[in-house]
């Protein structure tokens, strides 16, 4: 299992978006106020559709605090000003997937203070970012396929139907 981290999100359809994909992952979702909706925002929930109850979701009232409660995890930080690939990271079971505001991404200073630890999502230089909930899918179905998808259904099966005329 991994953890998605959303520092200060704006747009609850994003969220929701990703609580869905914590939902079918087994992840649990992190909160870093403020948010940019209200948690009964419809949106939110809407987005998330009826996964609601698969998700963990942890609210914190600045990133600080998460940090506190997990000192000794392991934190990659999402970005765009990264030189690493977020395929070159090697993830593990427990890591934590960092990600920023849609609008202005992660501050620049907690950047600098994990140069190593920044990793970015390759894209053409024209264009600004991916959306956030795609970058949190891409990111973490890249680190379940270096763990081997524990826990996830990974065959499916598929049934002949017999259309009448």
């Amino acid at each position: 299992m991994f953890n998605i981290v959303l520092v200060e999100p704006e747009i609850p359809q994003n969220t929701g978006n990703i609580a869905r994909t914590c939902a079918a992952t087994g992840c649990d979702l992190h909160l870093i106020k403020p948010l940019g909706f209200e948690i009964s925002d419809k949106y939110l929930k809407r987005a998330g559709l009826d996964y609601w109850h698969l998700v963990n979701v942890r609210i914190y009232e600045n990133l600080n605090e998460l940090f506190e409660k997990y000192p000794q995890a392991r934190y990659f930080f999402f970005t765009t000003k990264a030189r690493k690939r977020h395929t070159d990271a090697s993830y593990r079971d427990g890591d934590f997937l960092v990600f920023g505001k849609e609008t202005k991404g992660l501050d620049e200073e907690l950047l600098l203070a994990h140069p190593d630890e920044c990793v970015r999502i390759p894209m053409i230089s024209e264009a600004r970012s991916l959306n956030l909930s795609n970058a949190a899918a891409v990111a973490v179905y890249e680190a379940m396929r270096q763990t081997g998808f524990c826990n996830l259904e990974t065959k499916g099966e598929l049934h002949e139907h017999k259309w009448e005329k």
